[in-house]
């Protein structure tokens, strides 16, 4: 079997080292830019993380448990920055209804769902006892 093309010399792929490392985090900030000024969605999530991380510094509780909550915001971005690609992939193929799309746009849209669950969840069970002792 042939690829169209030989793996070892895709062009994307010349970069090693720090130079590798400093065009994937210019590719990343790009990615974070891109979603935050086409992404509603991506900014309503932004914000919530903006907004709680500072309360989740300020709760009386451990610091593993700040940590948690902190990164289950994060976990939230990360999965819509996924869901946003699935999203823009199946969009560059075709904006024609097919199932199998749609099928994939709700994959992602459900992985959103789950991601602000355990999220909710771990906000919820980590400061219902410092509300219950006010």
């Amino acid at each position: 079997m042939t690829t169209p093309y030989n793996i070892n010399q895709n062009p994307h792929k010349g970069n090693r080292g720090l130079t590798r490392a400093w065009h994937a985090a210019k590719n990343s900030w790009c990615g974070i830019v891109y979603a935050f000024k086409e992404e509603s969605a991506f900014r309503q999530e932004l914000t919530l993380l903006v907004l709680l991380t500072p309360v989740a510094f300020f709760l009386p509780i451990s610091p593993l448990e700040k940590c948690a909550l902190i990164a289950s915001l994060i976990m939230v971005l990360v999965v819509e920055l996924l869901n946003s690609s699935v999203e823009a992939a199946i969009d560059r193929i075709s904006f024609d209804h097919h199932d199998l799309s749609k099928r994939a746009k709700d994959f992602g849209s459900a992985a959103v769902m789950l991601a602000l669950l355990i999220a909710a969840l771990l906000w919820i069970t980590i400061c219902t006892p410092i509300v219950m002792d006010w």
